[in-house]
């Protein structure tokens, strides 16, 4: 990468995943000229896309072997399927035959295809499944999130069982997305118009505040592959110890700011003084800001 900046938020899956990695080290497995697409679409008259919405394959980064895989938000959202699902799964699966330095997945999700329901659903569960064996094995895995459409529904439980994640700002994360938050419990309770309260309360800084993310970057591919670089030697222990001390953070952190009705009032719970600045502060100004706070 050059000093140049590249909106990750605005690029395709291919170009994320060729600009992460070292120029020309990327080796597709199931390119789209495999012609490896969704059995269930056409039979809905849908549209397929020959590499399913997801790219998998092998890389470096700097020198270092990788295996990755990018979902593209342009087909579908970044919906999961049989076929999409299962080049992730592949993918995990090979890496724990491999062992190279780190798995990177690039998410941009809404969940899975309701176009393949169940098969979809048993999809999700699989990669989750190959993820934390290859965890166990010692295998490190970091999720990248700064897509257009975040990381929503099944995804969203992937990512929180990588490793690391690394999001930017303009990256969302959750189990629901807005649209269905605002279904469910209706406009009042969330409502997925109002932009500002969708990223202050799902988006990459709010995240990072919560300690759900360890870092948060510019919405640039260098500064994306700067993170997953430093953070390719992290590896959480799947063990009883390490998930008793999860719980009991996350109980702290309920009772701490489990009244709150809006980030803005988690922010200022937390110690950030003038909360209410923190969507308008840059990258640097905001690490800077919150440097104490995080739980």
């Amino acid at each position: 990468m050059t000093g140049v900046r590249h909106s990750y938020y605005e690029a395709t899956a291919r170009q994320r995943l060729t600009a992460l990695l070292d120029a020309g080290s990327f080796h597709e497995f199931l390119p789209p000229e495999a012609r490896v697409t969704s059995p269930h679409l056409p039979r809905l008259d849908l549209p397929v896309a020959f590499d399913d919405g997801v790219m998998v394959g092998r890389g470096r980064l700097d020198g270092q072997p990788v295996l990755a895989a990018a979902q593209e938000g342009g087909f579908l959202g970044g919906a999961v399927g049989e076929v999409h699902g299962a080049k992730i799964t592949g993918l995990l699966e090979r890496a724990l035959a491999e062992k190279p330095a780190g798995v990177l997945l690039l998410l941009e999700s809404g969940g899975v295809r309701l176009h393949e329901a169940n098969a979809g659903l048993i999809a999700v569960s699989e990669i989750l499944r190959a993820l934390l064996v290859l965890r166990a094995a010692g295998v490190p895995v970091i999720a990248l999130i700064g897509g257009t459409y975040g990381c929503f529904g099944g995804m969203g439980i992937v990512a929180r069982c990588c490793d690391a994640i690394v999001m930017s700002e303009a990256g969302r994360l959750g189990l629901s997305g807005p649209e269905v938050i605002e279904t469910v419990a209706g406009v009042e309770e969330f409502d997925s118009r109002d932009r500002a309260l969708v990223w202050r309360t799902l988006g990459g800084k709010h995240r990072y505040l919560l300690g759900e993310a360890q870092r948060l970057v510019a919405d640039d591919i260098g500064a994306f592959r700067a993170a997953a670089l430093e953070l390719l030697p992290t590896h959480r222990p799947l063990e009883l110890a390490a998930l008793e001390a999860e719980h009991a953070r996350l109980a702290a952190r309920l009772t701490r700011i489990g009244d709150c009705a809006d980030a803005v009032d988690v922010w200022t719970r937390l110690g950030v003084e003038r909360a209410e600045r923190l969507p308008l502060l840059d990258e640097t100004e905001f690490l800077q800001a919150v440097a104490r706070s995080r739980p």
